[in-house]
């Protein structure tokens, strides 16, 4: 009888063992299922409760880079002044879009330009309020985020538009939106919270589940910038949401993605096959905000995949700008997109060094698709 009931007991535990498995790779509702390293796929599920903030930002970093630039510090100051640049550049929008209406291949409309613009521009008036404590500052970032969440409901296509290219609208705005957003949330400038009403919140929440279930969730399988694009977005909704099961997903997307754009030697075949200095930098940027998101939860395994193979991804930038590899399209004066500087934080290769420093200190991309001002925020803040 005793022998009967031991039996009894292992048979459910390896039942209960086996189904906790399963439920740590279950992937979000409507997400595909793409096949993992199993080490990966544990690291990630291990974590259970997030680090907040926590998209790109904590509260230590934020604290220190403020203290530095209001005690005067030369770089730190030259850095900030990016973000007042685009503040001041940027005017305050006085309409919010229902529907934003977008196109392929650099086709524009006004609603696509001001999303863009207006994501950017709420993580700016948050680093700006985090900086100074100013309440205006933190009642103008709140301001963008409710105008967007409360109004927008879908987004549509220009005639001759990618069917999908919502989903990388999506994927590229949506943790601009977030990065301010957790700011707003969760940090404390010089004792005080921004006060950002929790009904509020609650409709970001909603806005983040739309855009999420309706666009991103559907990227298609193009094994490139635009998957790690999508990745990168659902791990920074995933943190705001709370959410392990949306954030692993959006892990998971990474890390079946990162060796298929970037190859085991490092190269980036989406570089001379698009022809141009901007697409592998998409992909490298999503990459390096994604290990960064992950460290912030206490996870370097992005960082450290396939024997640090996104650094090998920058070593390969390198030899772009220095033109020797087998296409050259880029040069000296092309843009540096501002997920160097976030690699460069924690790799600190000499490429990387060289990379940032064509152009430090880094703003955003000219067209809008990722947030920037990462030299101020992550140059020589290792750790935070």
């Amino acid at each position: 009888m005793k022998k009967t009931v031991n039996s009894l007991f292992l048979c459910m535990t390896t039942f209960a063992m086996a189904t906790l498995l399963l439920m740590c790779k279950k992937q979000d509702e409507n997400a595909a299922k793409p096949a993992l390293a199993n080490n990966l796929v544990a690291a990630a599920a291990a974590i259970d409760t997030f680090v907040h903030p926590g998209v790109l930002n904590t509260q230590a970093s934020l604290d220190l880079i403020g203290s530095q630039v209001n005690g005067g510090e030369t770089v730190r100051t030259a850095s900030y002044q990016k973000v007042l640049d685009y503040v001041n550049n940027n005017p305050l929008p006085t309409k919010y879009w229902a529907t934003v209406t977008v196109g392929s291949n650099g086709a524009t409309t006004e609603s696509k330009s001001q999303i863009r613009k207006d994501a950017i521009l709420a993580y700016a008036l948050a680093l700006r309020w985090a900086k100074t404590g100013t309440a205006t500052y933190a009642q103008q970032c709140i301001a963008i985020l409710n105008g967007w969440s409360y109004t927008f409901k879908n987004y549509a296509l220009m005639s001759g538009a990618n069917q999908y290219q919502p989903s990388l609208e999506a994927s590229w705005t949506t943790p601009s939106f977030v990065a301010a957003a957790e700011i707003m949330r969760y940090y404390k400038a010089f004792g005080k919270s921004a006060g950002w009403a929790d009904a509020d919140i609650n409709q970001f929440n909603n806005y983040l589940n739309l855009v999420k279930n309706n666009y991103i969730n559907v990227t298609p399988a193009y094994n490139n910038n635009w998957n790690a694009s999508a990745g990168y977005a659902k791990m920074a909704i995933g943190i705001f949401l709370n959410s392990v099961t949306v954030y692993q997903n959006g892990y998971n997307i990474i890390t079946q993605h990162l060796p298929i754009i970037i190859k085991a030697d490092g190269s980036i075949p989406e570089y001379c096959d698009r022809n141009d200095c901007v697409h592998f930098q998409y992909s490298l940027t999503a990459f390096s905000y994604a290990a960064e998101l992950a460290r912030i939860q206490g996870d370097n395994s992005l960082y450290t995949f396939n024997s640090n193979l996104l650094s090998k991804g920058y070593d390969y930038m390198r030899s772009a700008y220095g033109r020797t590899t087998s296409c050259k399209i880029c040069t000296t004066s092309s843009p540096v997109f501002p997920g160097t500087e976030v690699a460069y934080s924690y790799y600190k290769t000499a490429n990387l060094k060289y990379l940032r420093e064509l152009q430090d200190p880094l703003y955003v991309p000219n067209d809008r698709t990722f947030l920037g001002f990462t030299s101020y925020t992550h140059f020589n803040v290792s750790g935070l």
